[in-house]
């Protein structure tokens, strides 16, 4: 499949949206961008991409929203609670003749995969979701595929793990000294790098026939922990200090324990194979020599 003249729709202009938005503007691809505010619109028009008014919260917002023959790349997240993805749910409304996309490309995460004792998993293994967080995600997913189903529109589903590159490093936790687990405790963790997501995304918007899932990683998990300690040393700042998972579940949160207490290894395979992508930061050394030393903010998981 290829792109030519056919629009592009960006629903979730946040970081990766955006890298994604600079690939097709430098292929002469036409982007626009969902905009919530005139905050929103003015960042999108000063990145060379055209604000559509809409807000995924307000279903009526959406109902005249271009998106007859355009690639459309979702990356908004779902709400902060529930285990259902009203946002998705919106959005799809809206997909009905003769206003429909050429393909819907969905960026999910490995989450949905839930805890796999350290297991390596493929696309193949049934979602088994153990947190709010991955259900809405799911529920999101699942959405997409029946309305895909039905309305014989492909759609690609992109599980990603954690997100990484310059703006996406954990500093301000290191900062703070917060601790880690033990190296011998610690959950086995996956990531990608941002630049390398954006470029999956665009290849998924292109494979003349895509799978429906891809796990999207860089086929190099270490454990959490290994990824705490790497960067503070890339960034120059002291490791911080270890505990145990007993000591961790009185002093983390529960956002963080609930990342702590799933541990799996993700299988890239078939992104690299279909996709045709050629990583350019295929484990984790690579990707840190391409983050400053010290001017890296962190950004939530959240924010694709």
């Amino acid at each position: 499949m290829t792109c030519g003249a056919t629009d592009v729709l960006i629903v979730g202009c946040g970081d990766i949206g955006m890298r994604v938005a600079r690939l097709e503007r430098a292929a002469r691809h036409s982007v626009a961008g969902l905009a919530r505010s005139e905050k929103s619109a003015e960042r999108l028009r000063a990145a060379g991409i055209e604000p559509i008014p809409g807000d995924l919260d307000m279903p009526p917002s959406l109902r005249s929203l271009p998106v007859k023959d355009t690639i459309v790349y979702y990356c908004a997240p779902p709400p902060g609670k529930g285990v259902i993805d009203p946002r998705m749910q919106a959005f799809i409304s809206v997909l009905v003749p003769p206003n429909m996309p050429a393909r819907v490309v969905l960026i999910s995460t490995t989450g949905v995969y839930g805890d796999c004792r350290g297991e390596w998993v493929t696309e193949d293994r049934p979602p088994n979701p153990q947190a709010d967080r991955a259900r809405r995600r799911l529920a999101a997913e699942t959405v997409l595929r029946l309305w895909s189903e039905t309305s014989g529109v492909p759609s690609v589903i992109l599980r990603v793990p954690g997100i990484y590159g310059p703006g996406r490093l954990p500093e301000e936790r290191l900062r703070a000294g917060e601790p880690v687990l033990r190296e011998e405790e610690s959950p086995f963790s996956n990531r990608i790098h941002a630049d390398d997501l954006a470029r999956v995304c665009v290849a998924a918007a292109r494979c003349r026939r895509p799978s429906a899932v891809y796990n999207v990683s860089d086929g190099h998990p270490t454990t959490m922990t290994d990824f705490f300690y790497r960067v503070a040393d890339r960034l120059g700042i002291p490791r911080p200090p270890a505990i145990s998972l007993e000591e961790g579940r009185r002093r983390l949160g529960e956002g963080m324990l609930s990342y702590l207490t799933e541990s799996k290894r993700i299988e890239n395979r078939r992104m690299l194979a279909e996709l045709g992508v050629d990583l350019r930061y295929p484990d984790l050394a690579s990707g840190l020599l391409s983050c400053g030393d010290g001017a890296d903010t962190e950004k939530r998981r959240s924010d694709v």
